[in-house]
């Protein structure tokens, strides 16, 4: 144990190494003891020296020294790469966010061969006989001809249609889209439950194209919570623009039991009936006369 501590002091800081906390066999003749630290940041650690006694030999010998964490050790959380890390709302200035070429997001924008058939009007044979016919026509030297586009290809005709984006949304990026658009102003969030109507009939609303816009929609309202923001159509809020007319407060139901109204009942209904008769009818003359 001695020689332990003395290793383990070596190593680390001074005043570092704390009490001895265990003892670990590890084998035959080989031992670990394990020490406190009392290093800042470290609460939990244990100082772990190993030493060793070789076969016939008659001095114990150091194998290593090391800082080891014990049961209830303060521990970094584990790793998680970068792309399970990021949230939304990570993404900054001059920060880039490549995407994976198998992205279940992204599909391809075009598909096709690049290649058409030799008698397509689109081939690199027609069009090498064009840009033929376009240079007996030109005036001037060959070389000072600018470059010429180049033709044939599935790529430039998607690019003459609009549509050159190499990949696109696929129908998992819809979907995933739609249900987070839909968690975050949809018809289940406090707000539309709570409001007059839905955007659907609502005048702010912005419409866009495609397959979403069967579902979704633009907010345009600058007071409304959901402005520049891509709303359901089952989505609401009290910025309606039919919403003229303020909602009136449920009136609650009417109490089974009126307390507010005080009901005189008699405690003996027989006997003060009794005794009200009696004195009707038995003091009438000297009441008179009295009075």
């Amino acid at each position: 144990m001695d020689i332990a501590r003395a290793a383990a002091e070596e190593a680390a800081a001074p005043g570092v190494v704390g009490e001895h906390v265990d003892m670990v066999v590890e084998g035959d003749r080989v031992v670990t003891h394990l020490f406190e630290c009392k290093e800042f940041g470290y609460r939990g650690w244990r100082w772990a020296a190993t030493v060793a006694r070789a076969s016939r030999a008659r001095y114990v010998t150091l194998d290593e020294v090391v800082l080891l964490p014990g049961p209830d050790a303060l521990l970094a959380p584990e790793w998680v790469p970068w792309s399970e890390r990021l949230r939304p709302g990570d993404l900054g200035p001059g920060d880039l966010l490549p995407t994976e070429s198998d992205d279940l997001r992204l599909e391809p924008g075009f598909t096709g061969e690049d290649t058409p058939p030799p008698n397509s009007p689109v081939s690199e044979d027609m069009a090498e006989l064009v840009e033929a016919e376009d240079v007996e026509v030109t005036e001037g030297p060959v070389a000072a001809l600018p470059v010429a586009p180049t033709r044939g290809s599935i790529a430039s005709v998607a690019e003459e249609l609009g549509m050159r984006r190499a990949r696109v949304l696929s129908r998992y990026g819809l979907h995933v889209a739609a249900d987070r658009w839909e968690d975050s102003f949809g018809a289940k969030t406090p707000m539309a439950q709570a409001a007059p109507a839905t955007c659907v009939s609502c005048g702010f609303l912005a419409p866009i194209g495609g397959s979403l816009g069967q579902a979704f929609g633009i907010c345009a309202n600058e007071f409304a919570p959901a402005d520049g923001r891509v709303v359901s159509l089952s989505y609401g809020c009290g910025g309606h623009s039919e919403a003229a007319v303020m909602p009136k407060a449920p009136r609650p139901a009417p109490p089974v039991i009126d307390e507010t109204v005080v009901d005189v009942l008699p405690l003996r209904p027989e006997a003060d009936a009794g005794s009200v008769g009696a004195v009707a009818s038995g003091g009438g003359d000297d009441d008179l006369g009295h009075s």
